[in-house]
Parts: C-alpha cells; structure tokens; sequence
C-alpha cells in the first residue's frame, strides 16, 4: 500500500497546527518534518520542540528527516519529542551502522536518506538495520524544486538492494500526482509531497489524487 507523507516545509508555519490537522483530516498516512540546520543545507527550520508541539497536535507518525550535520547528538532529544522515526543522510555520517543502532535503542524507527549524488552501494552495509531508505529526488534545503529524473532509476536500484526486506522506500522532491505511478512502479512506497499538497487549493484532493495516480501502478 502506498503512503502519502505531508512535508511541512510548504505549510504555512504561522499556523502549522492547522496545516497538520488539514492533512490528517485529509487522509494522508504520515508527517514529514523537514529539519535543517543550516549547516548540511542552507536554510534553518525546527528543531524537537517544534517536532513535539506537533506530536500533541496529530496521531499521525511523525517522519522526522534530519538534514543536519552530526545528527547523533540530536537522536535522543527528537526521540522524546515524539518522533515516529527518524531518517539521517548517509553524506553526514561516517559511523552509520552505529547512528542506526542508536535510533533503534529509543524504539525509533532508523532511516537513510541519499543525496541526488550519493550511489545506492552506501547502504549496502546496513541493509539489515534500516526501516526505511528516503530517496532525495531533488537537492535538499528548499521546497518547490523540479523533480530529478535521474531518482526513477535510483529508487530502482534501492528496491532491488533491499530484496525482501519490509523496509519502506520514500521519495521526497518534487513529488506531484502525474510522477506518482512511475514511483511506485519502481518501488516507492511512500510519497512525500510538500507543494503539491500545501499549496493545492483543496489538500485532501491532492492526497487522494496522488494516491489513485501511484495505486494504478
């Protein structure tokens, strides 16, 4: 089954409560929350307070991606906020079994995101301590960018790694309605969608329409 994940990065954070409560509302499976730093990309969003003032807002998981630098620091502090899982980059750390195997300790689910330029094989080590692979199909730090074709034959690469694992491969980058059957053709199985979601006129329709055009696939 596929998932629709809300990125809050296009929500309007002046009421992003209510941006939440819309997407649930509205069918979707999953929050994404978009965390920088400033550092590992350019802008700054939120950080664990903002990860549990939202966790009192929704009984949706919370799929915390950490666009930061040194992200076992922070693992603790997001576990306690009310992180469902959390998904750091392969790019930011060197000892990435261990950060893993840290998540997992606080009964966090564990995931790796990969840059456009990161090649599959990083994850080849770690096959067996992943819930989730997030596919960057666009370079991270801004929303509202061009989906990268070159993540079709990427996200196929993943899926194939993965083999039999139950573990969930999710795309995040320009990700609209008319993309949404040639991802889950390949393998996707959740779809995390900010502009196309926040910014249509009616987020429940643009759930569901993303939803029907990946589940013909």
């Amino acid at each position: 089954m596929i998932k629709i994940a809300p990125s809050i990065l296009s929500a309007d954070f002046a009421a992003l409560g209510d941006a939440v409560a819309a997407v649930e509302a509205g069918g979707a499976d999953q929050i994404h929350v978009d965390v920088m730093d400033g550092r590992f990309v350019p802008n700054i969003t939120i950080g664990p307070l903002g990860v549990e003032a939202m966790r009192k807002r929704t009984r949706l998981p919370l799929d915390v991606h950490l666009m930061i630098v040194e992200p076992e620091r922070y693992i603790l502090d997001f576990a306690r906020a009310g992180a469902s899982a959390l998904t750091i980059h392969a790019e930011t750390c060197p000892h990435l079994q261990r950060t893993l195997a840290q998540i997992r300790e606080h009964d966090v689910h564990a995931g790796v995101a990969l840059n456009p330029s990161t090649h599959p094989s990083v994850l080849e080590y770690v096959l067996d301590d992943l819930d989730l692979v997030l596919v960057m199909s666009v370079n991270p730090g801004f929303g509202g960018q061009t989906f990268l074709p070159t993540s079709l034959a990427k996200i196929s690469q993943v899926r194939a790694m993965l083999g039999a694992r139950a573990v969930d491969v999710s795309v995040d980058g320009g990700v609209t309605a008319a993309l949404a059957r040639s991802l889950a053709a390949r393998g996707a199985t959740t779809l995390v969608a900010g502009s196309a979601i926040f910014g249509a006129p009616d987020p429940k329709v643009a759930i569901s329409e993303i939803r029907s055009a990946a589940e013909v696939a």
